[in-house]
């Protein structure tokens, strides 16, 4: 299912969101002028490798200009391709507006870059000897849909179906559309326990423990930052 657009109006126009989508196409377009070699090392400086996380938990020097605690955030702005950004700024773009609503610009930045943090130390977690370098916006996005379904259950969210070569749309409850979705992301994750070799970023595949975890943070925190709070009477 490929989400197109809710039905959800905000009531302030949502800098942040907007920012966070420029930066992350910026960064993209800054990686896809690199030669394979130079691309391979920013991401290797850059992205959040496991091995290199744990070694640095545990004292023991990594050597390298960024420190492995800062690529928890830098990782959150790297993609692996344009699918990847593309299909992350889609559901940046659709869900994160009224997020930053009701939070505020201030706290909804707070709020999805301590998603992404907790979204990358969940998957570090279960992959600690990894050397795959793990990247992209998808842990702090989810953490933004987390929120969006705790605030906004009954928002409707217009949805592509692909059947075969039909692509119906459908106007679809967020509480379905997003449970669905994390409910997927859960069974992967648990999934990958069993399979590291064939699923998850063991196989360079995608961070399934990144995108549950992700969400149920966001679930956790928005909340504490003030997501139910109603600046607007509504």
């Amino acid at each position: 299912m490929v989400p197109l657009k809710d039905n959800n109006p905000t009531q302030i126009t949502p800098y942040i969101t907007y920012g966070l989508i420029l930066v992350n196409i910026l960064v993209f377009l800054y990686e896809i002028s690199l030669s394979p070699q130079a691309l391979s090392g920013f991401l290797q400086l850059a992205a959040v490798v496991p091995r290199e996380l744990s070694l640095s938990f545990a004292g023991i020097p990594v050597n390298q200009p960024v420190p492995e605690l800062a690529t928890l955030i830098t990782s959150q702005f790297l993609h692996g391709g344009l699918l990847h950004l593309a299909g992350n700024m889609l559901f940046l773009w659709i869900f994160g507006n009224n997020v930053e609503d009701k939070l505020g610009h201030f706290k909804y930045l707070v709020f999805y870059l301590s998603c992404g943090v907790l979204a990358a130390l969940a998957q570090w977690y279960f992959t600690q000897n990894s050397s795959i370098p793990s990247l992209g916006a998808s842990g702090a996005i989810a953490g933004v849909m987390g929120a969006y379904i705790i605030r906004f259950p009954r928002a409707e969210i217009l949805t592509v179906i692909p059947l075969g070569i039909l692509f119906p749309t459908l106007w679809i409850p967020a509480y379905f559309f997003l449970g669905f979705w994390f409910l997927q992301q859960a069974f992967y994750s648990f999934a990958s326990l069993e399979t590291p070799t064939n699923i998850g970023m063991e196989s360079g595949g995608i961070a399934y423990w990144a995108h549950a975890g992700g969400f149920v943070f966001g679930v956790i925190l928005a909340p504490l930052l003030g997501l139910f709070n109603d600046r607007y009477g509504r």
